[in-house]
């Protein structure tokens, strides 16, 4: 009982380190990704947020809007939708086997049919693992008390 125990100890201590500097590797990686969606959304890079997001992405919008991958592409590519900034703080990373959970608040601005807005909010993103890429499947976004709406 005692080898089996020692063994099992062993194993941990040498899968530890890896594990830390993989999940660090992640986190790094997310947020990353997360700084190429506001900057494909300030540019309307509608190819670079195809790749950010999965084939049945669920978007939830400050108005308690769903949209689809396909509605969401429309919506940031719409000429009445124009972001001239976007930045992510207090961003977290929750990793798992093969999905993560980003959340964090956000600042964006810019002006929605001809009237200008200036966002502040929190954002939760859950993204799946697809071999060595991440792409997100959910996002949902909520406006804190002193954003105007959209």
């Amino acid at each position: 009982m005692r080898r089996v125990c020692t063994g099992l100890l062993i194993l941990l201590a040498a899968a530890a380190p890896c594990s830390a500097a993989d999940h660090t590797a992640d986190a790094s990686k997310l947020i990353a990704l997360e700084n190429a969606w506001n900057l494909a959304q300030t540019t309307k890079d509608a190819k670079a947020l195809n790749d950010l997001v999965g084939e049945r992405f669920l978007y939830t919008d400050t108005d308690g809007t769903i949209m689809t991958k396909a509605a969401f592409l429309a919506d940031v590519q719409s000429p009445s939708y124009l972001a001239t900034s976007a930045s992510n703080d207090d961003v977290l990373v929750f990793l798992y086997d093969t999905f993560a959970i980003v959340a964090g608040r956000y600042h964006t601005k810019g002006t929605y049919r001809g009237r200008p807005f200036d966002h502040h909010g929190r954002f939760t993103d859950t993204w799946q693992r697809r071999g060595d890429n991440w792409q997100c499947v959910a996002s949902h976004t909520s406006l804190l008390a002193n954003s105007n709406a959209r």
